[in-house]
């Protein structure tokens, strides 16, 4: 069924979506540039740009807009899109994004899209809406995506401290600063593919609803593929600040060797989940790779107070998107 939606209103929810992506890349920027900051490898000008340039190199190697699909047809039902549950689910996510940038906490611009679109779309229609297989794919993850970077994390750390035993501290020191940087770069890849596609698929879905896309088509318009990984990638160069010192030093100190591990175990879940085609925190993957790498050195290396306090805001992230989302569903529909 196609919605009758003025262009002038296409266009503004295209913008709005457009500016989520570029708040996703902000308050998401400290996931990839945290531990690479703390260990003082890079300057936080410099991490930032690298990070940001590799957020949209991300187009040219996640070919399978996976996560794309997920978002634009496995989470709702297609039927229910509208006008007014677009602007529902991005003002929820928004909502919820400046609230955790502004208190600096880690939180998930993934989660509070998919929060934003259950909300509206049940405002909308109730529970028969949501596409039951896709969500609980996505709120599996929730958990997953963490354990995951957990156990790459901690296993990284224990087979670079078996291979590197013999060496002494300075010089292991001044390998891993030059390693950490292929493990920031790897993180921003995994970083820019599987969050740009989530507002590919959002702007994708409001785009097919309208009638200027076709459901049958395999990829959305190259326009929107573009624009949402620019969006991200400048998103990310303006950087989430508030956020990194959380995720770089509080809940655990970490040098340059625990940087990498870190990073390099939050890549692989990244790359593992994109290509299942799984909407998944960053957040989640990067927090659970430095509890990770701080466990692996000894237990009491880990805040799990910092730690716990984190966890908190990722479970109320979706309910509480998805309440602001339904509420500006309403909103929507009295002044569209």
């Amino acid at each position: 069924m196609t919605i009758q939606i003025s262009i002038y209103v296409l266009g503004l929810l295209i913008a709005l979506a457009l500016l989520f992506d570029f708040m996703n890349g902000f308050h998401d920027a400290a996931n990839a540039i945290a531990t690479v900051v703390s260990t003082g490898v890079l300057k936080p000008q410099t991490a930032v740009a690298m990070a940001a340039t590799f957020n949209f190199v991300a187009i040219f190697v996640f070919h399978q807009l996976t996560v794309a699909a997920t978002v634009g047809k496995g989470t709702i039902d297609p039927t229910v899109i509208d006008q007014y549950v677009i602007f529902g689910a991005l003002m929820g996510a928004i909502f919820w994004n400046l609230f955790t940038w502004y208190y600096g906490i880690p939180s998930s611009s993934s989660h509070a899209l998919i929060g934003g679109l259950v909300g509206a779309a049940v405002a909308k229609s109730g529970t028969g809406a949501l596409v039951a297989a896709g969500l609980w794919k996505t709120v599996a993850f929730i958990v997953i995506a963490p354990v995951l970077g957990f156990v790459f994390g901690s296993i990284m750390m224990l087979l670079v401290s078996w291979i590197f035993v013999r060496s002494t501290p300075r010089k292991v020191d001044k390998w891993f600063r030059r390693l950490q940087l292929a493990s920031a770069a790897a993180y921003s890849l995994g970083h820019g593919g599987n969050d740009a596609q989530k507002t590919i698929g959002i702007i994708w879905m409001l785009l097919i609803a309208a009638g200027y896309s076709n459901a049958a088509d395999a990829m959305p318009p190259l326009w929107v593929i573009i624009s949402c990984y620019t969006a991200i990638s400048f998103g990310t160069l303006f950087g989430g600040w508030r956020i990194v010192k959380t995720m770089g030093q509080k809940i655990t100190k970490l040098k340059p060797v625990g940087g990498f591990c870190a990073e390099t175990g939050g890549a692989i879940t990244l790359f593992v989940s994109t290509a299942l085609g799984i909407p998944v925190s960053t957040t989640h993957t990067i927090t659970g790779a430095i509890v990770g790498v701080g466990s692996a050195q000894k237990m009491s290396a880990v805040r799990w107070g910092v730690a716990g306090n984190i966890v908190w805001a990722w479970i109320f992230t979706i309910p509480a998107s998805a309440f602001v989302a339904a509420v500006a569903w309403w909103i929507g529909h009295h002044i569209m």
